[in-house]
């Protein structure tokens, strides 16, 4: 009895240090005080600050923006290699290409800022959107191939090969049965390249343009200042914007 009761106030702690910076973060966005983290009353009126403040706005649209083509685009690119090379069972040398991007996964956020900065310089592509979505699609897809290549090797081969024996082409194969059995690794995937697109700031640092404000840089820039309610609120909008993708996950991992 003892022991379990020892284990569960181990486990509420764990939770309770995890989620309540979180709790009192909802808290204050809805607190009138602006200094004060004593409870005013109950007022709206930072949200209406938040959507007033122009460039807070931008920089979240510009980060939505980021993140859904990185994540997307790196998807798309992760999904087409590791079909290609484990289920048609390619040469091993090229399956270890795979293993590659390990190796950024890795190296500090600081070093790859540095070495993208350098490479951007030497293409001569401009910083901006271009230069910011290059670097995110290059680091989202080393989360992103692990995730779906460890669905892919408990695929079975067989339902694959019988398609093509059928008559089925490799395209159709590819559409009408892998895409299916591979989807909720695929979904996953996707949000956890969106998640690291979206609240990346290192590498951003380095390859953001003057022109492309993204969320937190902007943040960033914001907090040397101190905290004010309308980050609180900024903050309590994306942690409710998480929670609907959560659940439109859930859902559709659910349904397939």
């Amino acid at each position: 009895m003892l022991k379990k009761l020892v284990k569960n106030t181990y486990i509420s702690a764990i939770i309770l240090f995890l989620y309540f910076p979180l709790f009192l973060l909802v808290y204050l966005s809805f607190n009138d005080a602006q200094y004060s983290n004593q409870w005013h009353q109950f007022s709206l009126q930072w949200f209406k600050e938040l959507f007033n403040d122009k460039q807070l706005i931008d920089s979240l649209v510009n980060s939505l923006i980021l993140a859904f083509f990185s994540s997307l685009i790196a998807t798309f690119n992760s999904v087409i290699a590791t079909t290609l090379l484990v289920l048609q069972r390619s040469h091993k040398l090229l399956q270890k290409f795979l293993l590659i991007p390990s190796f950024l996964i890795i190296l500090p956020d600081l070093i790859l800022g540095v070495g993208f900065l350098i490479i951007l310089n030497v293409l001569n592509i401009p910083f901006g959107f271009i230069s910011l979505l290059i670097a995110h699609i290059t680091f989202c897809m080393p989360f992103i191939i692990f995730s779906i290549i460890a669905k892919i090797k408990l695929f079975n081969r067989n339902y694959y090969l019988a398609s093509l024996d059928l008559g089925a082409s490799k395209f159709y194969t590819w559409r009408k049965v892998i895409m299916p059995i591979l989807s909720p690794a695929i979904i996953s995937a996707f949000f956890l390249g969106f998640t690291l697109s979206f609240d990346d700031v290192i590498i951003s640092y380095f390859v953001a343009g003057p022109e492309f404000n993204i969320l937190p840089l902007t943040i960033f820039g914001m907090i040397r200042n101190g905290a004010t309610p309308e980050l609180n609120a900024l903050c309590t909008m994306t942690l409710l914007f998480s929670l609907i993708l959560i659940i439109i996950a859930q859902y559709k991992l659910r349904k397939s």
